[in-house]
């Protein structure tokens, strides 16, 4: 009896029975719960971006400026992520294919879009587009920004510095042609203004793509280019076109015997071809927090820095709002240049 009269005591049940019933349901149930907890947990990390590989959209055709950099940085960014970072090349209507083609795709953190300058260009030239930069994407890094490079075919124009340029092109008003991307593009309204602020007559030769009008430059087949110094970069260093000036306020990383544009006498002239990363409206924030991450680790390492010099690129710093922000003032700029240049597409 006193051992049935200290059982209650210690438990506080009116019987010995009563407490383990109520235990083993009290285990089971934290049980349960201990088991959601760990499901809970591992379709956490299942879901944990990215678990396969990433499609960035690149809307020009390989070989081009933005290929320059998409390549070493993607391939960075497979290592640092973990997952491979796939290169989709989708060219046409100056970039404005691609672009549509990530606006309307599912905005689940696996496909993304490298842009350019083009992508601020383009609301000014295009009465129509099937996309809006601002409304259907998420600005998340400008991914490098390299001065535009004004470049001759030595063999074509007899002129070692830009006030060589400008005076062999008013004594042959209209002769002097340059090469572009296409009507529209950055490397066309770099010309429509440098003539703009020189007064110089020069004729405006479109291609599909920089790509081939570089390739047309260096074959003698037209005179000059307004380039990406990113695209030029290894044709300039060997001596298969001749750089004239850079459109910047400083001389590039990598390119120091080439004059700015300032220094050959035109020094309201500054350009820059620009390259940054959207997401379509609607991917995880997550996602885009990390894929941050990671562009902040690959700028930050020695071979993205060595790749950025040699292109004559800064190392970009400008993310989120701030990199929306910079896009509107551009997109505000080139709408400026389109209408005193009265440029119209054909």
């Amino acid at each position: 009896m006193k051992i049935r009269s200290s059982s209650r005591a210690l438990t506080g049940a009116p019987s010995f029975a009563a407490p383990v019933r109520s235990t083993r349901r009290q285990w089971l149930m934290l049980g349960a719960a201990a088991l959601a907890g760990v499901s809970v947990a591992g379709g956490a990390q299942a879901q944990a971006w990215p678990a396969k590989p990433v499609t960035v959209i690149v809307p020009f055709p390989a070989g081009g400026g933005t290929d320059a950099f998409a390549r070493p940085l993607f391939a960075t960014l497979s290592r640092l992520l973990g997952q491979q970072v796939l290169i989709d090349n989708r060219g046409g209507a100056g970039g404005n294919v691609g672009a549509t083609l990530a606006a309307k795709a599912q905005p689940d953190g696996y496909t993304w879009f490298m842009g350019a300058v083009h992508h601020a260009i383009a609301p000014s030239i295009y009465p129509k587009l099937d996309y809006h930069l601002e409304k259907d994407f998420v600005p998340v890094a400008l991914l490098a920004s390299v001065p535009q490079v004004v470049i001759v075919n030595p063999k074509r124009v007899p002129a070692n510095t830009l006030q060589e340029l400008l005076a062999y092109a008013k004594a042959n008003p209209g002769k002097v042609s340059f090469g572009s991307a296409g009507n529209g593009t950055s490397h066309h309204l770099a010309g429509e203004l440098f003539k703009l602020q020189t007064g110089v007559q020069l004729m405006h030769v479109p291609y599909r793509g920089a790509g081939p009008a570089l390739q047309d430059v260096m074959a003698g087949q037209i005179d000059m280019m307004f380039d990406g110094l990113g695209s030029s970069a290894t044709h300039i260093k060997g001596a298969r076109v001749k750089a004239l000036a850079v459109a910047g306020t400083q001389r590039a990383p990598g390119f120091p015997d080439i004059p700015t544009a300032a220094e050959g006498g035109v020094p309201t002239y500054q350009v820059a071809t620009w390259y940054g990363l959207w997401a379509p409206k609607g991917t995880p924030a997550a996602a885009i927090e990390r894929m941050n991450a990671e562009l902040a680790k690959a700028f930050a390492s020695k071979e993205i820095k060595d790749a950025w010099t040699g292109l004559g690129a800064e190392t970009p710093t400008l993310t989120g709002k701030a990199f929306g922000d910079f896009v509107a003032s551009e997109t505000k700029r080139w709408g400026e240049v389109v209408k005193a240049a009265n440029v119209k597409l054909d």
